[in-house]
């Protein structure tokens, strides 16, 4: 398996639809386990294909506290909604910041499994979040783009400073290594 780069906001490719996967082969399978070793490295929740360049109705979850219930879902669509949650939520594509969201706090999805079957669930609380978090990314959406505008901006700057001290160190490491 391969661990992928996962993008950063504000990197525009984030905001790529993605499109629907026709038929689950055998290279979707492989996206799918890369996609899982990497969210597990990360460490993270959930990851959507968009956050690792590859612009495909993917996503894979696994919000189990051991993290051996890996989830797939190919193609999700929501199929109905009720009640409104706010949840602190965190990305891997925007590292470090956490901010409330308000989703809706139950869901019915129906998606493709890894295999190419199709299946519907319900899903509430934490799992619910990421399923709609997901989602999201494959829509080309960020869920700082529920925030404020101000907030939006605060990050971009907190991110900008993020990056540059990263390729500093980088950069001295290099020149240590000589």
């Amino acid at each position: 398996m391969a661990l992928l780069e996962i993008l950063e906001y504000p990197d525009p490719r984030l905001r790529k639809k993605a499109v629907t996967v026709e038929h689950v082969d055998k290279a979707i399978r492989r996206i799918v386990d890369d996609m899982l070793d990497t969210m597990y490295q990360a460490p993270g929740v959930g990851l959507a294909a968009t956050q690792v360049n590859i612009h495909k109705r993917i996503i894979v979850i696994d919000v189990s506290d051991e993290k051996n219930s890996p989830l797939c879902l190919i193609n999700p669509e929501i199929l109905d909604f009720e009640g409104n949650a706010e949840t602190e939520e965190g990305c891997l594509s925007v590292p470090g910041i956490f901010e409330m969201v308000e989703r809706p706090e139950k869901i019915r999805v129906k998606a493709m499994d890894k295999h190419g079957e199709s299946f519907e669930m319900a899903a509430d609380g934490l799992l619910a979040t990421c399923i709609q978090h997901e989602i999201d990314h494959l829509n080309g959406k960020v869920f700082v783009d529920y925030l404020s505008n101000f907030k939006q901006q605060r990050i971009r700057k907190k991110l900008g400073k993020q990056h540059k001290q990263a390729a500093k160190q980088k950069q001295l490491k290099t020149a240590s290594a000589r």
